[in-house]
């Protein structure tokens, strides 16, 4: 195993941690309080516009704009993820207590409520507005996203840790999809659900998230009917794939596009929800081999360097490259390209994306090395990607 991954990760943790895990976010822009004293802030294409531009400048336009960096769930659940992978690795009773930290400061931002039926329910959402091509989110709204990651984190802290409160929390999070969630599409044998309770939209990867929470929980608490509505999340992806192997974004002509991470996130979905759901595995595991197929083949160069697109190498991401090694370390069972494409890329991210501080930067384009260290999009990603490559060659 390659000591630059243990030394990489470590400085990369001890960076974050003086951080106290808090930082810039691609998508905070909204969040400028220069922007919210105007009453542009109630104009749909004034919100995209400023998101957009702020998260493409080559320069960092927070700090005139009156953002502030903040904490998000999604980011505490990944490093959470990554400290629990560490202490699986190496029996240090250091790394399950900076897990069960990161957890409690979780669940403190959690967004709870009640459900029709009276069950209680728990979701996280963003510590930003996030205004997307199809709806508007205020801070705080719960999405599936987050939620899921979290939820990811509580099932595994429960596995490692024996606490049956984190089984507790994440059975609960069943019940803010079930009651929470719009269901864009519902037939007899396919559900979509929506990203929040606000939209309508067709997004494969977050509808499968949802899909793979329900598949979980319902393994560990044998409910058919979740394993039931896992599985129909599975097919409704499954039938939208093309005939080359990839997915888009979603299923609307703007969400047309298809790109590294995401097709990453619907790979693995598909297999964890796979692995709970022995009805589907044969026609899963068809579809997870004809799109692994075209995901090595179009996203990546030889050297590891992760594509964006399927048709264009810049901006190389860090969230592609950090979601592409932890995708990988699970794919590794059903393909055996996968492991060695993971080393080569986490060689390649960390020879060209990561800063003598110990953080790794934004993305590499063209002509310049946009250099933020975001902390949710990157560092914790990076962190997690990381850890569960060392866990997975040890």
């Amino acid at each position: 195993m390659s000591i630059d991954l243990k030394q990489s990760y470590d400085r990369l943790f001890a960076y974050c941690e003086g951080e106290d895990f808090a930082g810039y976010d691609p998508f905070d822009g909204l969040n400028s309080v220069l922007f919210q004293f105007t009453p542009l802030k109630h104009i749909r294409i004034a919100r995209l516009a400023l998101l957009q531009a702020v998260k493409r400048s080559p320069i960092n336009l927070r700090p005139l704009l009156g953002v502030k960096k903040g904490v998000n769930p999604k980011g505490l659940a990944l490093f959470a993820l990554a400290e629990l992978s560490r202490y699986r690795a190496t029996n240090d009773a250091a790394h399950a207590a900076t897990a069960k930290d990161l957890l409690e400061r979780l669940m403190n931002a959690a967004i709870r409520g009640k459900a029709p039926d009276g069950n209680s329910t728990l979701a996280f959402g963003y510590n930003f507005d996030w205004q997307s091509r199809n709806f508007y989110a205020p801070l705080g709204t719960p999405a599936i996203v987050p939620t899921a990651f979290a939820q990811q984190a509580l099932l595994e802290a429960f596995e490692v840790l024996g606490d049956e409160t984190y089984l507790n929390a994440a059975t609960e999070i069943c019940s803010f999809i079930l009651s929470g969630l719009n269901r864009s599409v519902e037939t007899t044998d396919e559900i979509c659900f929506s990203y929040t309770p606000l939209d309508r939209t067709e997004i494969y990867n977050a509808s499968l998230l949802a899909g793979e929470c329900l598949a979980r929980v319902g393994a560990l608490t044998q409910n058919s009917e979740y394993l039931d509505i896992a599985a129909k999340t599975a097919r409704f992806v499954i039938r939208r794939q093309r005939s080359d192997g990839a997915w888009s974004y979603g299923g609307n002509d703007i969400q047309a596009w298809v790109d590294n991470f995401h097709t990453a996130y619907i790979l693995l979905s598909l297999y964890r929800i796979s692995g709970e759901v022995e009805e589907l595995r044969s026609e899963t595991f068809d579809a997870i081999n004809l799109g692994g197929g075209y995901w090595l083949a179009k996203f990546f160069l030889d050297d590891g360097t992760p594509k964006y697109y399927d048709n264009e190498v810049y901006p190389v991401d860090i969230h592609s490259a950090a979601a592409a090694i932890s995708t990988m370390c699970e794919l590794r069972v059903i393909d055996d390209r996968m492991l060695p494409m993971a080393q080569k890329t986490a060689d390649w991210t960390i020879a060209n994306m990561l800063d003598p501080k110990g953080h790794f930067y934004y993305q590499k384009r063209k002509t310049a090395v946009v250099k933020s260290p975001f902390m949710r999009w990157g560092q914790a990603w990076m962190a997690y990607a990381l850890a569960r490559l060392i866990e997975t060659k040890g």
